[in-house]
């Protein structure tokens, strides 16, 4: 009888210690996939920008943070941050990770934080985008880098053009809904 009684606490045990349920053989090959730079939100944004005419360099390595594009004459800086990664809303589902994804992912966002603030000490304006707002409005995402610019104009007709040409955006429900 004692036996019976213990065996669902061990079970228990047994599933609440288990960090990961692939092989680390396999979540390094699925990790290995998942991009650093030139990610699809990225790509989206990089075609607006150069339909806007708008000149940039794109991730700067002397700049803390390395950001996504960056416009020197404006010395302004633009992150194009992925929703799980960067934590987007990250209190709201934290509870649903490991310990080590939940140290990750904070640490990423206080990597975040402190490269931004350092942006910001040195004079620079900082843009943050998160993946959500490019699959929900790329457009909108040129318009609010086009007024941190001060850019009063660019050719609004040749931005919508080249997204009207660019395949759908679509929206991965893996994280709370904006």
């Amino acid at each position: 009888m004692e036996a019976v009684a213990t065996a669902p606490a061990v079970l228990k045990r047994q599933v609440f210690s288990m960090t990961d349920i692939m092989s680390s053989a396999k979540r390094s090959a699925l990790m290995s996939r998942i991009r650093a730079t030139d990610t699809t939100p990225e790509r989206y944004i990089r075609v607006l920008l150069e339909a806007a005419s708008l000149e940039f360099d794109q991730h700067a390595r002397d700049l803390p943070g390395r950001p996504d594009f960056v416009f020197r004459e404006q010395q302004t800086a633009v992150f194009i941050d992925g929703d799980f990664w960067h934590g987007w809303r990250f209190p709201l589902w934290r509870h649903r990770l490991s310990d080590k994804w939940r140290e990750k992912i904070s640490k990423n966002r206080e990597r975040d934080v402190r490269n931004h603030r350092t942006l910001r000490r040195r004079g620079w304006t900082v843009v943050r985008i998160w993946e959500h707002q490019v699959e929900a409005n790329p457009l909108g995402c040129i318009e609010r880098i086009a007024l941190a610019l001060e850019w009063k104009s660019f050719d609004a007709a040749a931005v919508e053009t080249a997204y009207a040409a660019l395949p759908p955006l679509k929206r991965r429900n893996r994280l709370p809904k904006p």
